[in-house]
């Protein structure tokens, strides 16, 4: 009898620069978004955590990325789950409106990874792992929507890599510049196809 592989779950991180002071009057439609957004993620199927400053309702107060920099970390029971959310929800409408409240992106600026059941990440290892990708590109150990490793691909590979490898891979991290579009691209987990909203 074989030992079944551990649970994993999936991270995700999205950061968004903002056009405007966060108490600016033009990000009111986007503030007035936040709590109901949450809710809708609190309560979608497959949700399991996601990051909030103590106090607070979101995370829109921390800042580990910069002072104008917002973050966004949770964590899913599957890239399905987090998928639906995203595109199928009334998230989808944040998206359709972010240039109003975020600059354009001209690197990487949404980053998953897998990880043990149980286990919260930080924003440290989420930053790291959004490093990881603008440096390297999509692997096992930092992926995309539209390059994405099952939890089995992911765990082969952290047993392969050193960690003196990962380390150096963190430490000479160079952002590399990655296409935003207007539009949002994205591909279905389950499907395969693309699609643009």
């Amino acid at each position: 009898m074989t030992a079944s592989a551990p649970a994993a779950h999936l991270a995700e991180l999205n950061v968004a620069t903002l056009r405007h002071p966060f108490d600016d009057p033009r990000m009111t439609p986007f503030v007035e978004m936040l709590d109901p957004v949450n809710s809708a993620a609190d309560g979608a199927p497959g949700f399991v955590w996601r990051l909030v400053e103590e106090g607070a309702a979101d995370a829109t107060g921390l800042r580990p990325a910069g002072e104008d920099v917002i973050v966004n970390l949770s964590v899913w029971e599957t890239q399905e789950a987090l998928w639906d959310f995203t595109y199928r929800s009334g998230h989808l409408e944040v998206m359709r409106r972010r240039r109003e409240w975020f600059e354009r992106h001209v690197e990487a600026h949404l980053v998953l990874w897998w990880i043990p059941a149980g286990h919260l990440p930080t924003a440290d290892e989420a930053l790291e792992r959004l490093a990881d990708l603008r440096a390297h590109g999509p692997s096992p150990h930092a992926f995309t929507f539209a390059s994405s490793y099952t939890a089995a691909e992911a765990a082969r590979h952290i047993q392969a890599v050193r960690p003196a490898h990962v380390e150096q891979a963190t430490r000479s991290a160079r952002p590399t510049p990655a296409a935003d579009s207007a539009a949002v691209q994205v591909v279905s987990p389950t499907t395969g196809r693309q699609a643009r909203f």
